[in-house]
């Protein structure tokens, strides 16, 4: 039982009273400040499957030695239900965490993530050296800790679990450098999140060096500070299975001489909020999914053939007839553009579409612009903007009205096609009377 105590305490258990909420429902349990003279509330969190520790500092006890586990605390771990544990606002020292991790091995735990916690020391990871865990999904977000640069070491030690791992986030944590050692030890990731922190453009190319993240599927760089969209390129072209890239909300500077192919695995490519005003190609032929919101677009000129959702809102468009190069459009998104009239030539010939959105355009309500989008409201949904945000700017006598409410019967709208037949009428009555 002493193991499993000094388990306990490693995985959170600090000084101070505190109790275990344990949601039944949910099968969730958040425990916060317990400490080893409270362990009996731990016990209700048994059953989850989801156990949270929040709180507390972890140094006093580094120093306590964890000796190897008895048969019978291993039987009683193997039971537990536990899938995903959340360390929160906690000061961790390495050397503790090495001699927890161990403990993992035993367990059913399959997703570890630390929030808002310091990791402080260095801990000698020789005694992990061919340790499998059953650990796919790493996260830590808002943690401080030394550089990753130097400790390759350390990661070379871990090799057998992280070559396993498949989910890695590190996100807030003003991470600035990931060596190419280091990347080359997980050799089974599909997923890596590095948004919110301090990358920079010289620091990608090591980081995705050859040999380096071979199975990497998803990778998110959102919010760095990257600048350069030629060099990103260059630097993610090694990645040769990454279908999903995120580099948004960095601001980017394009080089129209500069040309350089995305890895052509590639089907979703965010962009928004990255400042560009035109979009560089060529793009991946294969993309389905394209996010360019949040720019300075005021002409797009793509022929992507397998694209089937697009988005567009928040940008300077005066225009949308680049549609008609995307002929598997399902989504379409055009909020807050410059656009007057939507083509409905074009729009009623993707006989995919299914959602448009369209609102806070200064529209014509001629008869042709406002039948057009009559019309798409009929045929596709509108999104939760329309109608209200659906408002004619012009012509003058329509000013201020919905969209909806324009009238685009054949009277109000031509004239012509009414007054032709009624004077050929009349004629045939004038020839007749005669």
């Amino acid at each position: 039982m002493n193991a499993a105590i000094l388990l306990l305490l490693g995985l959170g258990l600090v000084e101070g009273e505190g109790r275990c909420f344990f949601n039944r429902t949910e099968e969730h349990c958040v425990c916060r400040s317990l400490s080893e003279e409270s362990l009996g509330s731990i016990i209700q969190c048994l059953p989850a499957s989801v156990v949270e520790f929040w709180g507390g500092d972890l140094e006093r006890y580094a120093a306590l030695p964890i000796s190897d586990l008895q048969p019978s605390t291993i039987d009683m771990l193997e039971t537990l239900s536990i899938r995903k544990l959340v360390f929160g606002g906690l000061l961790v020292p390495e050397v503790l965490l090495a001699q927890v991790l161990k403990f993992f091995s035993y367990t059913r735990v399959q997703e570890l993530v630390f929030e808002s916690c310091s990791f402080v020391g260095r801990s000698n990871w020789t005694e992990m050296a061919g340790q499998n865990l059953p650990i796919l999904t790493l996260c830590f977000h808002n943690v401080t800790s030394a550089p990753l640069t130097g400790q390759e070491q350390g990661f070379s030690s871990l090799s057998s679990w992280l070559e396993t791992l498949q989910e890695l986030a590190v996100t807030s944590s003003h991470v600035t450098a990931l060596p190419c050692a280091i990347g080359k030890v997980f050799r089974a990731l599909r997923s890596l999140d590095m948004a919110q922190n301090s990358l920079r453009d010289d620091s990608l190319m090591p980081a995705f060096c050859e040999g380096a993240f071979p199975q990497l599927q998803l990778l998110s760089l959102r919010r760095n500070n990257l600048t350069s969209y030629h060099s990103v390129c260059e630097s993610l072209q090694l990645l040769r299975e990454l279908q999903h890239l995120d580099i948004s909300q960095n601001k980017l500077i394009a080089d129209p001489a500069s040309s350089c192919q995305w890895p052509m695995s590639l089907r979703i490519f965010n962009l928004s909020g990255t400042s560009l005003d035109e979009v560089l190609t060529p793009l991946p032929p294969n993309l389905e999914v394209l996010d360019m919101s949040y720019n300075h677009l005021r002409t797009l000129d793509i022929s992507l053939g397998s694209l089937k959702t697009l988005l567009l809102s928040q940008n300077m468009l005066q225009d949308a007839s680049f549609i008609r190069n995307c002929p598997m459009l399902d989504v379409l998104h055009l909020d807050d553009n410059l656009i007057p009239e939507l083509p409905w030539d074009e729009l009623q010939l993707l006989g995919h579409l299914r959602e448009v959105t369209a609102a806070g355009n200064p529209y014509n309500c001629s008869c042709s612009g406002a039948r057009a989008i009559q019309a798409l409201a009929a045929m596709v949904h509108l999104g939760l903007a329309w109608p209200l945000d659906y408002v004619c700017h012009s012509p003058p006598r329509y000013q201020g009205v919905l969209v909806k409410d324009v009238p685009v019967s054949v009277l109000q709208c031509n004239g012509a096609a009414v007054i032709t037949p009624i004077c050929i009428i009349l004629a045939l009555l004038c020839m007749t009377g005669a």
